[in-house]
């Protein structure tokens, strides 16, 4: 059974130049214990998608449609109240920037504390207790001195396992990770996300993993939403994602990875043009101007399902046919995509 449902979830911002579509019909679920790894381009929606789960994009300006199901209720329907009592308890968020999502007047640990009394009925130091336990489960040294410490005392890796407490504090059944190891070096991040995976068995929490890293994520995630231009064009296991993939974006992404046989000099592969405007985003597929596969068919939205009777749950938002893409995506013996002006017949 889903702990968590979204279904056909739809947010748009009305600005000054018009109406952006930030997320446009996406639909997922995720399971108890289990990762789910976002990937896509920055602007894509995979953080505004996450983000509106939690309340964090209502306002004057936002309207948002769909449902998110959580344990039997609409979150989306619920009021600010009743939602404030689900977020940071039963579904709670690390953000990608550590350093401006903590308040830098306030410590470290009061901070943990506040976080811990809104949900539960504790005294001061029974939250202070608390905080310097969930330091010391995250890896912070010395946790009962550095628990006093204010956010510019602490490294930036400090500040994320900082924020992962924090996250931690109220042990919730899901946690959103938008992009947590983005700002940190690679040892850092390596230690970050151990961490996670080891606190996730321990907790037995679902994981909603957002990173543009596709390295991150097929070492860490069970499933792969890929996302374009607010809409999912891609979803399916590690394996199939990385080893079948069906969508001409996802074969680019994986074509622009790093490869140990590319010669120093050689450039690396990457998808011609940039990624649409949200205010006027292309008819049909929002892909089809940068693809070079594209036909008259694109015109059209396509629909996101799968094309392989064996494989339900591999689905793609491609007119290709199964045959046509098994014979496009291979450029130079490797998934790619291929330069523009080749085109699907």
């Amino acid at each position: 059974m889903s702990l968590l449902e979204v279904s056909d979830l739809r947010v748009q911002f009305e600005t000054e130049d018009g109406v952006v579509q930030a997320v446009d019909t996406v639909s997922y679920e995720v399971a108890s214990g289990e990762t789910l790894g976002i990937v896509g381009e920055s602007g894509c929606g995979k953080s505004v998608a996450s983000m509106t789960i939690l309340g964090l994009t209502r306002g004057p300006q936002t309207t948002i449609s769909g449902r998110v199901m959580y344990e039997g209720r609409d979150l989306l329907a619920l009021g600010a109240d009743d939602l404030r009592r689900v977020r940071g308890n039963d579904i709670a968020m690390i953000f990608q920037d550590p350093l401006s999502s903590l308040h830098p007047f306030y410590r470290i640990g009061d901070q943990i504390v506040e976080a811990i009394r809104t949900h539960q009925d504790v005294s001061r130091a029974g939250g202070r207790a608390r905080a310097i336990e969930l330091l010391d489960m995250v890896g912070v040294p010395e946790p009962s001195r550095r628990v006093d410490d204010y956010p510019h005392e602490f490294s930036g890796g400090m500040r994320q396992r900082a924020m992962i407490a924090m996250a931690l504090s109220n042990e919730p059944k899901l946690l959103i990770a938008d992009e947590p190891t983005t700002a940190l070096d690679v040892t850092i991040q390596a230690q970050i996300l151990e961490l996670l995976n080891d606190l996730q068995s321990r907790l037995g929490m679902a994981v909603i993993l957002i990173t543009h890293d596709l390295g991150v994520v097929a070492e860490n995630a069970d499933r792969v939403l890929v996302m374009y231009a607010g809409r999912i064009v891609e979803a399916g296991s590690i394996d199939q994602i990385f080893h079948d993939p069906g969508h001409p974006y996802t074969w680019g992404l994986l074509g622009s990875l790093p490869s140990l046989d590319l010669h120093r000099h050689e450039e690396l592969p990457q998808i011609a043009g940039l990624p649409p405007s949200l205010l006027a985003p292309p008819a049909g597929c929002h892909f089809r101007d940068r693809c070079p596969h594209a036909f008259d068919q694109c015109m059209k939205v396509p629909p996101l399902e799968s094309r392989l009777p064996d494989s339900p749950e591999h689905r793609d938002r491609c007119w290709l046919t199964a045959e046509q893409k098994h014979d496009l995506r291979t450029v130079d013996g490797r998934i790619g995509l291929q330069a523009p002006g080749a085109r699907a017949s």
